[in-house]
């Protein structure tokens, strides 16, 4: 019961961002029902999950659509309570690290705003080339949790398929630093991304606030040496650049490099080779460092950071840290169904198998707003699995000598050291959510929510289980 008392306890400090209590509770409520089903059917597996009597359905629904819950102010808050919630989250010379990617999400709906075709760009076979779906963005901190690190998720937004003007030029990248500027951390932080991100609008837009561009870059590109001014100065602008460098030759002289115990997380007793340049980088306009690195099993690979004063090793333990970001997405799409919503819009023009971009600025005003509330719902959908998951992520963290007490079942191998995972935690959570509710429902304002909406001929189920 406790551990649900401690989650209860984290998720009313998003109460602000509900213009009513009573629209906070059906969140919470679906936060809750997220987080404890056990099958990732939409809002019918949460209706299921909490036992709600079936009429709910329509009112769980309708919440989703509602404007009572103020996604952008939502998204800003839970960025403070996670900061909040996790006492140790993961800095560099004084700075957050955020991580970012995106992620692309099937969806077979013809009247569904915003699917298109999708070319997935993966080394694995199971995963089909061209997909409709959904593409996002997301944004996630990472934060220590024992002696291994969590990627908990801030913030998610589809970034692909609708054209509102035909005189938006705004590309991925423009709405990444958009992201960025809704979870509003309002602190310096280092931001880890992969080599999509390595651009100078990117790199122009993070340190106008003050923030740093972490990321690989590709093989193909180019750098140059900072000119060396020889007698006197002559009329005129005086070059900035020198030498062409191609990066990719940094990796060629083996004589040229140093030797260091690999930093990627996870590893030891590895040994990887590195070179580290300060070079001229035409789109950012700025020196910035680059790092050669050879790892031995993991191939070759370029790095790059817009702070020069950052450590060589420093550089590539922060980016080996980027995958905590694709394991966040892997447990957001499997356990926690993050992207699982099915909400049709009946009244739209339906898409085809190869239908591209959604044109809507010559759309009559009526259909343009009936597409942004179903926008807005499926972006209310994603926080809530978003909140659902931060929670499983910080009770991992914080109380884990109470998730295990509250598990309820068993496993093989548990290793010391390493937090319970989001399946452990959501499991105990499932295991005591019935005594919660039978035995706080007098005081606790969201267990008399459930409760009363709870449907009579299942309640003896919950009884049992209590």
């Amino acid at each position: 019961m406790s551990l649900w008392i401690h989650w209860w306890d984290a998720i009313w400090l998003l109460r602000p961002a509900c213009s009513r209590l009573r629209s906070f509770l059906w969140f919470a409520a679906g936060v809750a029902g997220l987080t404890v089903r056990t099958e990732l059917l939409g809002v019918t597996s949460i209706v299921r999950a909490l036992q709600l009597r079936a009429r709910f359905y329509n009112k769980l629904l309708a919440h989703f659509h509602s404007s009572a819950v103020k996604l952008d102010q939502i998204s800003a808050l839970w960025a403070q309570v996670v900061l909040r919630l996790f006492a140790h989250p993961l800095r560099v010379n004084g700075r957050l690290v955020l991580v970012g990617d995106g992620i692309k999400v099937a969806k077979c709906g013809k009247q569904m705003p915003a699917v298109k075709l999708l070319h997935q760009q993966s080394d694995s076979n199971t995963k089909p080339e061209y997909i409709m779906g959904h593409s996002l963005q997301a944004v996630s901190l990472l934060a220590r949790a024992a002696d291994s690190v969590f990627a908990v998720p801030l913030a998610a937004r589809i970034h692909e398929g609708l054209v509102w003007s035909n005189r938006d030029r705004r590309t991925l990248l423009n709405k990444m630093l958009a992201l960025l500027d809704i979870v509003a951390i309002g602190q310096p932080v280092y931001f880890v991304a992969d080599a999509y991100y390595a651009a100078g609008k990117m790199v122009n837009g993070l340190l106008a606030q003050n923030h740093h561009l972490l990321s690989r870059v590709k093989s193909n590109a180019v750098a140059y040496a900072p000119y060396p001014q020889q007698g006197p100065k002559k009329r005129g602008r005086p070059k900035v650049y020198g030498r062409k460098v191609l990066l990719k030759s940094l990796l060629s002289d083996p004589q040229s490099m140093q030797t260091a115990a690999s930093p990627v997380y996870g590893e030891q007793n590895v040994t990887i080779n590195y070179r580290v340049c300060d070079l001229l980088w035409r789109p950012a306009g700025r020196l910035v460092r680059f790092v050669a690195v050879v790892h031995p099993s993991r191939g070759r690979c370029l790095l790059m950071c817009t702070d020069t004063s950052l450590d060589a090793i420093e550089i590539v333990r922060l980016y080996g840290l980027r995958f905590k970001i694709e394991h966040s997405f892997k447990q957001a799409v499997r356990l926690i169904g993050s992207f699982s919503y099915h909400f049709w819009m009946s009244n739209m023009k339906p898409l085809r198998w190869h239908n591209g971009n959604q044109h809507l600025h010559r759309e009559s005003l009526k259909y343009r707003n009936a597409i942004k509330r179903k926008i807005n719902a499926y972006h209310l959908f994603i926080h809530a699995g978003v909140v659902a998951q931060g929670l499983l992520q910080y009770l991992s963290a914080a109380f884990p000598t109470l998730v295990w007490s509250s598990f309820g079942s068993w496993l093989r191998t548990i290793r010391p050291g390493i937090p319970p995972s989001e399946l452990v935690v959501a499991s105990a959570l499932r295991h005591t959510l019935p005594h919660f509710l039978l035995t706080t429902a007098e005081h606790n304002t969201l267990a008399k929510f459930i409760v009363e909406r709870q449907d009579p001929a299942r309640m003896e189920m919950f009884r049992l289980a209590a």
